[in-house]
């Protein structure tokens, strides 16, 4: 969990809490605290987990057993996931920090931006192939792949249970690399997104240790929250 410190230095950014009848707040939003999870290892916001049981039952009744392996990350999870990859394109690769931070949000979020703090978003896999390693590869999921029996059946169905997918492979859109195996809850995940765009995330991150923040300036802000944070399949806005 995040330590006690940051969050009182994000209470004093905000001092307001954005309460819904959902129960959205801003440390919800940011991956700080969620009093709505359920699940063991892997957790879900509360009516997204419900869905996807209905979802699993359905496709397993077609011999399709989706298996999810990751779900609801917190923000210090988040936070480990980029510096650790920071530190690897900048000392590893020997990447500029511009350069690290282009390659990293190719497919990781900076943390307190990730809709994974959300319990809405859900990465899955075969189980079959569970103990795959390095499942989440594009082009395991395409014709010839051990997931395209599961993403063929994702394909057909997961809408009717209120799962699309987040990042699509249209040409046109920016931001993200395309991951087929990434859906959301839209149901409770368009409230979630409405009201995250209402914070001004550039003060959390003034406030935390992330590694290239000094880079991240109003423009780079805009521009990652316009083409990357918004830059999502249609139907999810």
């Amino acid at each position: 969990m995040i330590n006690h410190k940051l969050l009182c230095l994000i209470i004093l950014v905000f001092g307001i809490n954005f309460m819904n009848s959902q129960n959205i707040n801003y440390k919800t939003l940011l991956g700080i605290e969620h009093n709505n999870l359920v699940g063991d290892t892997i957790q879900l916001e509360k009516n997204t987990f419900i869905a996807f049981q209905k979802m699993k039952k359905a496709a397993l009744e077609d011999g399709v057993k989706i298996k999810i392996v990751s779900g609801f990350r917190d923000f210090d999870r988040q936070k480990k996931i980029w510096n650790s990859k920071f530190k690897k394109f900048t000392q590893e690769n020997k990447l500029s920090e511009i350069d690290a931070i282009t390659e990293i949000i190719r497919y990781s979020t900076i943390p307190g931006t990730s809709r994974h703090h959300w319990g809405t978003e859900i990465d899955v896999i075969d189980e079959d192939f569970k103990d795959e390693k390095n499942p989440l590869i594009s082009s395991k999921y395409e014709k010839g792949g051990i997931f395209h029996k599961l993403k063929k059946w994702m394909d057909k169905n997961s809408t009717k249970y209120g799962f699309y997918l987040t990042y699509d492979n249209n040409p046109s859109r920016k931001g993200f690399e395309y991951e087929p195996w990434h859906y959301s809850y839209v149901p409770i995940s368009k409230t979630y997104l409405s009201k995250f765009l209402k914070i001004n995330i550039i003060d959390v991150i003034s406030k935390v240790d992330i590694k290239g923040k000094e880079l991240f300036n109003d423009d780079f802000i805009n521009n990652y929250i316009n083409n990357n944070i918004l830059e999502i399949n249609p139907d999810l806005k």
